[in-house]
C-alpha cells in the first residue's frame, strides 16, 4: 500500500502519516519523486488504517493494489535507481560490463583473466571462490585463497571484484574482499542468505532462479532491501525451460518487463544462457537492445582448460570482439560501453572499493 502525498504537504502532515503507520506496528519508507512524496506501507497488515489514509487531507491518493515488493517497485524511484562506484555507475547511460572466468583456479589465471577484460573495457572482474555446484565431484572453488587472488587481481588492474556468497556465515568474509556480493541462482530463493547478504555494505547481484517468475526474483530483491542494503542489480540468467539446444532459455522479456516494475538495475548473464560460446555475441546484443544496464559474461586466457564453464567462455580475442560489436549496438540505442586500453600492472595503493 502506498500513500501519495500533495507537493505541498508540509513536513507536520508526513510526520503525522508517519506516526499513523508506525502507531499500528507497521513498517514505513518514505520516498520523493519530482512533484509528489511516497509513503510506503512495509509488507501486509495495513488494512485497518486504510480509511484513516484516505480522508487525510495530505494524501491524493491511497494505492492498496500496489505490488508486494515495496520497497523495489518502480514507484518508489520512478527515474531508476544507480549503484555507483568509483568511476563509474550501473544504471546511467553506461552498459557495465562485468567479465572474468567462471571460477578462480590460480593466482597467474586470474591474473592473466583480469588484464584482458580490463583491457578489452569491462568494468568489473567476475570469479568464484566459494562453487556451488550440481556434481559433488567437480572442482568447488578456492575458497578464501580464491578471494586473496581476486583482491589482488583488484589491486593490479582497478577493476571492482563480485565473486558469490554460498551461506549466510560467508557473507562478512566475501564482504572484506569483494566489492559485489553475488547470490546465484540456486540460492535466489534463500531467504537467510538473502538477508545475509543485505546487512553487508556491499551491492548484490541477485541471479534469477532457474525456474523463478519475475515477481519471485522482485520478492527476492526485496528480502535484501528489507535487510538495510538498496543497492541490489537483478540478473536475468535464463530460466530452465524444455529447450535443450541452450543451456537455458534467455528470457530476454523480462529485460523490459523488470524495467517497467522495478527501479533496480538489470544485468543479463548471455553465458549461463547459451552454455555455448558462439551464441554470446548474440544474446549480449539483444539483451542491450532490450534494455539491460550491464552484461556478466564469462572469460577465460583457455577456455578448453578451464575446470568450469570452458565451454561457455570466451578467450580474451573473443571478448574483445564482442566488446567492439557492443560498442556499436550501445551506440544505436543512445547508451555506450567503456573503451578498452591496455592494462599494466598497478603499483600505487588501490582506490577505494564503492
Amino acid at each position: 500500500m502506498i500513500a501519495v502525498l500533495g507537493p505541498d504537504c508540509s513536513l507536520q502532515q508526513k510526520a503525522e502519516i508517519v506516526r499513523l503507520v508506525e502507531g499500528h506496528g507497521l513498517r514505513v519508507q518514505v520516498s520523493e519523486t519530482g512533484d509528489a512524496s511516497l509513503v510506503a506501507v512495509i509488507g501486509g497488515g495495513g488494512e485497518g488504517i486504510i480509511d484513516r489514509l484516505r480522508s487525510h487531507p495530505a494524501v491524493l491518493e491511497l494505492r492498496t493494489d500496489a505490488p508486494p515488493y515495496t520497497l523495489v517497485a518502480r514507484e518508489q524511484r520512478p527515474e531508476g535507481s544507480r549503484i555507483r562506484f568509483d568511476g563509474f555507475s550501473v544504471g546511467g547511460e553506461e552498459i557495465v560490463v562485468i567479465a572474468g572466468p567462471c571460477a578462480v583456479e590460480s593466482r597467474d589465471g586470474i591474473l592473466s583473466a583480469a588484464r584482458a577484460v580490463a583491457g578489452g573495457g569491462a568494468r568489473m572482474l567476475r570469479g568464484g571462490a566459494f562453487k556451488p555446484r550440481t556434481s559433488p565431484y567437480s572442482f568447488q572453488g578456492l575458497g578464501v585463497e580464491g578471494l586473496e587472488l581476486l583482491a589482488e587481481a583488484r589491486d593490479a588492474t582497478g577493476l571492482k571484484v563480485v565473486t558469490e556468497v554460498v551461506t549466510p556465515g560467508e557473507a562478512s568474509i566475501v564482504a572484506e574482499h569483494a566489492d559485489v556480493l553475488q547470490v546465484g541462482s540456486r540460492n535466489m530463493q534463500n531467504f537467510r542468505l538473502l538477508s545475509a547478504v543485505g546487512e553487508q555494505p556491499r551491492p548484490v547481484l541477485l541471479k534469477r532462479g532457474l525456474m523463478a517468475t519475475i515477481e519471485e526474483l522482485l520478492l527476492a530483491a526485496e528480502y535484501v532491501v528489507t535487510a538495510g542494503n538498496p543497492r541490489v542489480m537483478l540478473c536475468e540468467r535464463g530460466i530452465r525451460t524444455y529447450e535443450t539446444s541452450t543451456r537455458n532459455t534467455l528470457d530476454i522479456a523480462a529485460v523490459p518487463v523488470l524495467k517497467e516494475r522495478t527501479h533496480l538495475p538489470v544485468i543479463v548473464d548471455p553465458s549461463h544462457a547459451a552454455g555455448r560460446r558462439e551464441l554470446v555475441a548474440s544474446l549480449s546484443r539483444a539483451a542491450v537492445a532490450a534494455g539491460a544496464d550491464g552484461l556478466i559474461v564469462e572469460v577465460h586466457p583457455r577456455p578448453d582448460e578451464a575446470l568450469s564453464d570452458g565451454r561457455q567462455s570466451l578467450d580474451p580475442a573473443g571478448f574483445e570482439e564482442l566488446m567492439d560489436e557492443l560498442r556499436r549496438t550501445a551506440a544505436a540505442v543512445g547508451r555506450h560501453v567503456a573503451p578498452g586500453e591496455p592494462v599494466e600492472s598497478r603499483s600505487e595503493a588501490p582506490a577505494d572499493r564503492v
